[in-house]
């Protein structure tokens, strides 16, 4: 099952933007779950199936006594969102405030989302035959309900395109699938990531036979931790125990991923949330909470939730209205993380004035997320208007006699389509030597595909060679790259998946390779040794060592259009100068973290003030 590491820090971001407790009954724990919306009643119960309205009592001018106003109902994306996204998305009168434009990335994302679920669904259609019936997605969502339940009281095995009833809480939402198990129906959902990694334990049957009482522990799959997957699990599974079409004690719930060969079937009443709790306990807290929120957005209540910078800042919509609203009170999550700003605000010390006035020798109260010192030092620094400021007097940073800068460019899951390497000679180059400069290994075959292992492995004996000369001629080698994780992954499942081909290592020699000290991750040199107050990430901290891309649209999520383009994705014939803008945008990371090494190894860096100084 999924690993509770990754869930509580989910938890932990939606919860750092709360820092006003909802008004009504707690669920009891922390007050944050209401049943009733403050300033206003409620023209029918909650609890009542159908239109739910509200009279607003309150005299905000917005609207009139006892107008009826609709009351929201959630889909289970509120549940994994920040509080003040969904008040902002429910409040009539945000409709004017500025919001940040739609990212063209998202829509890709959705349109391949779609194409994905269209191949499950053929995939079942001729394995179920006349056991599978798919709902048509024209249509209202209340007759797509209404056809959906003919269905189910038909008894139909497996249901496509399955669209719930509103239930009595105020949920909405739809399921790719609906199967048909012991007693009702369990929902199945269909994703564009991957669910299992290499292991054992998944609870998991071959897609064409989806039923739960088929599943058996898998003996070459593990449960990858998807936090998000869960908790609309548990969403739709309410919806269907409100409908009737599940049994009041059901807690399974299905995924089928992006390798659509199996569904994992999850027990939602298993304990690896923070605090021994289910899923099913964790979802029905967060919806209390979210559909108080919104209800309050709604109806011109009281705000249960302000403004705070979290990770999920970097997507929303609403971003550039929190942002103005977070700079004009100078919001201490400007410079801490959601966690660190919420535990701060419980003492008083709401703004980076607040906080930078502090002792830093003197911990108020334990904090999460960094020493106390260094969040007094990151106030100061951002009052002064600083970008980084050091930790200590010199950076230890490995240098070599032969370098080698590494950025690897995927799309998505699907696989990675371009190993770039940038190749230097600080102690001199030497007769025989390789020329420096940029190289590139790509496949331009729409990724996955067999041609992702060639240039992988091209890739790979490349760089084994620079290894090797630089060792034959007893000089030291270091290779960088920037966060390890995403390159580390996809040495890995290279080895792995073009294992026999051309050039492609043993996975014992890739892993030999990462846990040597000469493979150097530059982010772990700036998140040891630099305070960062607006940022870690290389394009935030490259250009504070005199560095800028050439492409001013540069960065990872524009790339990935890029490359829809590239390959001629989505039909259209390969756009070739397409891929000369992803060559150039790799060439640039690459050339990134070569100019961020060179200043922390310079004089240059002797500019940059010390935190202790601040």
């Amino acid at each position: 099952m999924s690993g509770p590491g990754t869930l509580l820090r989910d938890r932990a971001e939606q919860a750092s933007n709360a820092p006003v407790r909802p008004v009504g009954t707690p669920s009891g724990r922390g007050g944050r779950a209401c049943s009733a919306v403050a300033g206003a009643e409620l023209s029918v119960p909650v609890s009542t199936l159908g239109p739910v309205t509200a009279t607003i009592s309150g005299s905000d001018g917005r609207a009139g006594p006892n107008a009826p106003v609709p009351l929201p109902a959630l889909d289970a994306a509120a549940t994994t969102r920040c509080r003040r996204r969904v008040h902002l998305d429910h409040d009539p009168t945000a409709d004017e405030l500025p919001r940040a434009l739609p990212d063209p990335a998202i829509e890709q994302r959705r349109a391949d989302a779609r194409e994905h679920r269209a191949h499950i669904a053929e995939t079942l259609a001729a394995a179920q035959g006349e056991a599978w019936r798919a709902v048509p997605a024209e249509g209202t969502a209340r007759e797509r309900a209404r056809l959906t339940g003919e269905l189910v009281a038909a008894g139909v095995a497996v249901i496509g395109g399955a669209v719930l009833p509103l239930d009595p809480a105020g949920r909405r939402g739809a399921a790719e699938l609906l199967v048909r198990g012991p007693g009702g129906y369990l929902p199945v959902i269909v994703v564009r990531h991957r669910i299992t990694d290499p292991g054992s334990g998944a609870l998991t049957v071959p897609l064409g036979t989806p039923f739960p009482e088929l599943a058996r522990p898998d003996e070459e799959r593990k449960v990858r931790s998807q936090p998000r997957d869960l908790l609309r699990l548990a969403h739709l599974l309410r919806m269907a125990q409100a409908a009737g079409w599940a049994p009041r004690d059901a807690a399974l719930g299905g995924v089928v991923g992006l390798d659509a060969d199996v569904v994992v079937w999850h027990d939602l009443r298993a304990e690896h949330w923070p605090g021994e709790r289910s899923t099913l306990a964790e979802y029905d807290e967060r919806f209390a909470d979210r559909i108080a929120v919104a209800r309050a957005a709604a109806t011109g209540a009281e705000p249960l939730a302000q403004p705070s910078r979290i990770l999920e800042c970097r997507r929303c919509p609403w971003w550039p209205t929190c942002e103005a609203a977070l700079a004009a009170r100078r919001d201490v999550s400007l410079v801490v993380r959601g966690d660190t700003a919420a535990a701060l605000r419980e003492i008083g010390v709401d703004t980076v004035d607040a906080l930078a006035a502090l002792d830093p020798a003197h911990e108020p109260i334990p904090m999460p997320g960094m020493p106390f010192a260094d969040a007094v030092a990151l106030a100061r620094g951002w009052r002064r208007g600083l970008a980084v400021a050091r930790r200590v007097p010199s950076v230890p940073v490995v240098r070599a006699d032969v370098e080698v800068d590494v950025d690897m460019e995927s799309f998505g899951e699907s696989g990675a389509y371009l190993w770039g390497a940038q190749l230097s000679y600080p102690g001199g180059a030497r007769p025989g030597d390789q020329p420096e400069g940029y190289r590139a290994f790509a496949t331009w075959e729409p990724v996955p595909t067999e041609d992702e292992g060639r240039s992988f492995g091209e890739f790979w004996t490349w760089l084994s060679g620079i290894r090797a000369a630089a060792a034959e001629s007893g000089r030291s080698f270091a290779a960088y790259c920037y966060n390890e994780q995403a390159e580390n992954r996809w040495l890995l499942s290279s080895a792995v998946r073009f294992a026999g081909m051309p050039g492609v290592p043993p996975i014992s020699e890739v892993r030999e390779f990462i846990a040597a000290d000469s493979w150097v991750d530059l982010f772990a040199v700036v998140n040891e040794w630099f305070l960062c107050a607006q940022g870690k990430g290389l394009k935030k901290i490259a250009p504070v060592a005199g560095f800028t891309w050439r492409d001013p649209e540069a960065g990872g999520e524009n790339s990935m259009r890029w490359y829809r383009d590239a390959v001629g994705m989505d039909g259209a014939p390969p756009d070739t100068a397409q891929r000369e803008r992803l060559l150039g945008y790799n060439t640039d990371d690459v050339l990134a973290t070569k100019a961020l090494r060179e200043w922390m190894t310079g004089p240059a860096i002797l500019e940059v003030p010390l935190a202790a100084e601040l």
